[in-house]
């Protein structure tokens, strides 16, 4: 599939778990219980969702951005459940589609099950082979202890930091880089097999 028909239909990946598909305004409450969840959003960079509106918002937002070319955000659900659980999403793509920024958010309730190993590992095998990105990246703050692991177990390497890049609130604070090259994840294991 080409950046062309990707953006022509929305891709629909699966994994041994789950089925990953674009967001939809009837998302709106399982979103609601991610986005509004102070845990989960700690190191997100916005402010937990204050209500219903915020969240119907972002999903406007994202399926914008779709329409777009901007952006795609993969809602996480089980196949014989259609809820969202989580949502992963490339964006911020470089000139020529060659390098994108990757983002990824789970309802705390399914912390520590290996869901977003599987479900990044989908959009990664995606973005490489499909989309033939050259490089993929990702921004988190350093204390985000899950992230890093997650980021490292899937093959990213830390490549270092920006000092106090990110305003949140009244706040400065570092943003730290990790990138992933092509021949890196064609050269470690993929999606399910590395849970």
């Amino acid at each position: 599939m080409s950046i062309e028909m990707a953006f022509a239909n929305f891709p629909i990946l699966t994994t041994e778990r789950f089925t990953l598909r674009q967001l939809r305004v009837t998302d709106a409450d399982a979103l609601s219980a991610i986005f509004s969840d102070q845990e989960t959003m700690e190191f997100d960079g916005h402010p937990p969702h204050a209500s219903l509106d915020d969240t119907h918002g972002f999903i406007q937002e994202m399926l914008d951005r779709y329409a777009k070319r901007q952006s795609f955000r993969w809602g996480i659900t089980r196949p014989d459940e259609n809820s969202v659980i989580g949502t992963c999403s490339f964006h911020y793509f470089g000139p020529g589609y060659h390098r994108v920024e990757t983002g990824y958010d789970l309802n705390r309730a399914f912390w520590g099950q290996g869901i977003m190993t599987e479900a990044m590992g989908a959009v990664l095998d995606f973005g490489f082979h499909d989309l033939a990105l050259h490089r993929i990246e990702a921004v988190i703050d350093d204390a985000n202890v899950r992230s890093k692991k997650l980021l490292l177990k899937l093959g990213f390497q830390y490549e270092g930091n920006l000092r106090q890049r990110y305003q949140m609130g009244d706040q400065f604070a570092d943003e730290y880089y990790y990138g992933l090259l092509k021949e890196e994840w064609l050269n470690t294991p993929h999606g399910s097999d590395i849970r």
